[in-house]
């Protein structure tokens, strides 16, 4: 059986349907497993009890697992866990300290290894396309998306595509002792996003520009962590005005990733007006 942390996230819920389809059982971890909404077939167990009897190998996502990954990993080291495939970050080849989304991927990376356990490390680059829905309330009640760096470029990757390399780590040992490195498709900035969002909806997006200080307060009152707000404007002010490099995901999956206009039109009533 095959133990998916994060399983009612953007990346968890695809990643399930794969290995449904695959043939695999799931148990599938949620910090609400009530209202987890997943599939019938799948058993649904509550995070914090970490059920690991008659698990073979795990998907860990470190956002499940708000205390860290010490604990949890030194769990599955103890359970004899054969496989852990971990949703890592590309910002773990910034050797910068004060960068602490890399320190606790890297952290996290070092855990696993120390388990013995066979490993792959995920590490999407050009972040993750599912960032747009932060603007999702804004752009259905007015029409506008706000970020500090119009001119940021990434190239942000489909949950669909790292779920499917998820589990392709998880069913076969291709990747074992590998990490994988992989973009979206195309490089865009921020007011890129936006054009597109509109275009695909159909309903035009003004891109509103923030200062850095307009944009630390509205990410610390949606609940980001301070030092994941101070992260992120270093990291998005390094992306200004230089196309992002792609690393296609096309080795991993044999057909190209998916791109952000198919991620909107993916989410697209989550965006237009009179939604909610």
């Amino acid at each position: 059986m095959i133990l998916i942390s994060g399983a009612t996230g953007h990346v968890g819920r695809p990643l399930v349907n794969e290995l449904l389809a695959a043939g695999r059982k799931v148990r599938a971890l949620s910090r609400e497993p009530v209202g987890a909404d997943l599939p019938a077939e799948v058993e649904v167990a509550a995070t914090v009890d970490l059920p690991l009897d008659g698990i073979d190998s795990v998907f860990f996502v470190l956002a499940a697992f708000p205390g860290g990954s010490a604990e949890p990993i030194a769990r599955m080291k103890a359970a004899g866990i054969r496989r852990i495939v971990a949703l890592s970050s590309y910002s773990v080849l910034d050797d910068d300290p004060k960068n602490m989304i890399a320190v606790k991927h890297r952290e996290l990376e070092r855990h696993i290894r120390e388990t013995g356990a066979e490993w792959t490390f995920l590490r999407p680059a050009g972040g993750f396309a599912a960032t747009a829905l932060e603007w999702a309330g804004q752009i259905r009640t007015e029409g506008v998306a706000r970020f500090p760096f119009g001119d940021a470029w990434t190239a942000p990757v489909h949950e669909r595509d790292i779920a499917a390399v998820a589990a392709r780590a998880l069913l076969t040992d291709e990747l074992v002792g590998k990490t994988p490195l992989f973009s979206g498709p195309e490089s865009l900035s921020y007011a890129d996003r936006a054009r597109i969002i509109g275009e695909v909806t159909g309903e035009p997006v003004r891109f509103a520009e923030l200062t850095h200080d307009e944009a630390r307060q509205e990410w610390l009152r949606a609940g980001i962590p301070p030092h994941a707000v101070e992260a992120r404007l270093r990291i998005f002010a390094k992306l200004v005005g230089t196309p992002h490099e792609i690393s296609p995901v096309d080795s991993y999956l044999g057909r190209p990733g998916l791109s952000f206009a198919q991620w909107v039109a993916d989410h697209a009533d989550t965006f237009r007006k009179g939604t909610s």
